[in-house]
């Protein structure tokens, strides 16, 4: 087999696995390996679709090194961003590979973090910037699993010297993200070489390659599509290796228009309407009810210290699909806009109980329980019952969800407006969807906000709220996965 592999001969999926390499993949590994066994000491990159089966490339590489290099010391490095749980994963699967090929026996397990067969090891590491890691070698290879999470300085710092004693190959994995990650500079790094001396480096298959092996994955990632939009940044990233700047308008024009709607405004529900709520609490109140500090998450809330912040309750009708809809999520109908400027929280409890409660009967409320907004997300709890109210803290990652959430119904047209009236809460509305702003981050997570040089972003943070109630009040579905091969 090693002569086969030499002459670039080896069949698909070749080995004693029973998870048989597909042909992209095969073609990344052959290239890999050839280097590896050849002593090149050549550099790669592989980008393929989320769950489109790098992991299972990786694993496969990694034993059949260690089956051919067991007679003499050598180690293969593996870096992720994280040990728990990405290093983990990478190493329950080699094992896992190692087990199913009958190599019990011969195989080891060594300080949690080792697989050894004979002399050859493969060592698994994370790339967190806290990690101690120097002091390891890697004289077969070294692999950077998801390198678009890992730190660029802690990689070239630490781990890249780990390749120099012996000029071992090394490989990034992962899925696009901006152009500022390791593994995206890597890529245009190994195409600038490509140019250069035509051997190829760089390995990408997008998830229409994959579903051409996999029919199954295929009818997944449409129902992803469908579900986010296909211009989603993170259905760009994951599915279509697409790199996406690094910020600019939450919004484009064309979904500007998708999100405007014709239905009339409605000053009080209908006879059978589901009706849910987004509740953003003006930092402004909360000054005035008494506040002389405020809580550190409530520096991510956006254009939180120019001017006067309103308190913005944007009501929506929900209109949930039949169980065998190929995307679950509500459409919503902004139907109503109450806004506040000014009015401490105190005095709007009972005013927005009464409307939430009695006048539209919402079936869920989303609130911002950022900062001293946590005592009128209890009180509201208090009354309209904790399966009515859900607070919503907004660190990073909460706000980061609402945004990729109000992006992927916005997206799928599933979120609109109520026709224009010319009111002011009409125009304010839109002033900010129009001027928002997005920015993304190294670790996949996004920042939306107005600037607040251009305004607030009150209706812009209640309208996600509501999207946030909408989806956490939909029925529950069991909803299909597909396992990466």
């Amino acid at each position: 087999m090693v002569a086969e592999i030499e002459r670039g001969t080896a069949p698909t999926g070749a080995g004693p696995w029973k998870q048989r390499l597909r042909p992209y993949q095969v073609e990344a590994g052959r290239a890999i390996l050839d280097s590896v066994l050849r002593r090149r000491g050549l550099s790669f990159s592989v980008e393929i679709a989320r769950q489109g089966g790098k992991n299972e490339l990786s694993a496969q590489l990694e034993a059949l090194l260690l089956l051919l290099h067991a007679g003499r010391e050598a180690d293969a490095i593996k870096c992720a961003p994280t040990f728990e749980p990405q290093g983990r994963i990478s190493l329950r699967r080699l094992w896992s590979r190692l087990l199913e090929a009958g190599l019990a026996r011969l195989a080891s397990l060594e300080a949690g973090h080792v697989v050894r067969i004979g002399r050859a090891r493969v060592v698994f590491l994370s790339a967190e910037r806290e990690a101690n890691v120097v002091g390891h070698s890697a004289r077969l290879l070294l692999e950077v699993d998801e390198a678009q999470d890992v730190d660029e300085e802690k990689f070239d710092r630490e781990f890249r010297p780990m390749a120099s004693t012996a000029n071992a190959t090394t490989v990034f994995y992962g899925t696009a993200w901006d152009e500022t990650t390791l593994l995206e500079r890597a890529k245009q790094r190994h195409l600038e070489l490509e140019r250069r001396d035509g051997i190829r480096r760089h390995f990408e298959y997008d998830w229409e390659t994959v579903s051409q092996y996999n029919p199954a994955y295929g009818r997944y990632v449409e129902a992803e599509r469908e579900r986010l939009g296909e211009q989603h940044p993170l259905f760009l990233t994951q599915y279509c290796l697409k790199p996406i700047r690094g910020g600019g308008r939450l919004f484009t024009p064309g979904q500007l228009a998708q999100l405007r709607g014709s239905h009339p405004r409605q000053r009080a529900p209908r006879s059978g309407g589901t009706y849910v709520a987004g509740l953003d609490l003006a930092g402004g109140a909360l000054e005035e009810a008494g506040s002389e500090t405020r809580d550190p998450s409530t520096l991510l809330r956006a254009g939180a210290g120019g001017g006067r912040d309103a308190t913005v309750l944007t009501i929506g009708r929900a209109v949930y699909p039949g169980s065998d809809a190929l995307v679950q999520e509500p459409r919503l109908e902004v139907v109503e806009h109450y806004s506040w400027t000014g009015e401490p929280h105190d005095q709007l409890l009972h005013r927005l109980a009464d409307l939430l409660r009695e006048v539209w009967q919402v079936r869920r409320l989303a609130v911002d329980a950022t900062g001293l907004g946590e005592t009128m997300a209890r009180l509201l709890t208090a009354a309209l019952g904790s399966h009515v109210v859900r607070p919503v803290r907004f660190t990073q990652e909460a706000k980061s969800r609402l945004g990729y959430g109000l992006l992927a119904a916005a997206n799928g047209g599933r979120l609109k407006l109520y026709a224009g009236d010319g009111s002011p809460e009409e125009r304010q509305c839109w002033r900010e969807l129009e001027r928002a702003r997005a920015a993304y981050r190294a670790n996949r997570t996004m920042n939306f906000l107005v600037e607040p040089a251009e305004g607030h972003d009150d209706y812009l943070m209640s309208l996600a709220l509501l999207v946030e109630a909408g989806a956490d009040a939909a029925p529950r579905t069991a909803r299909g996965r597909v396992r990466e091969a």
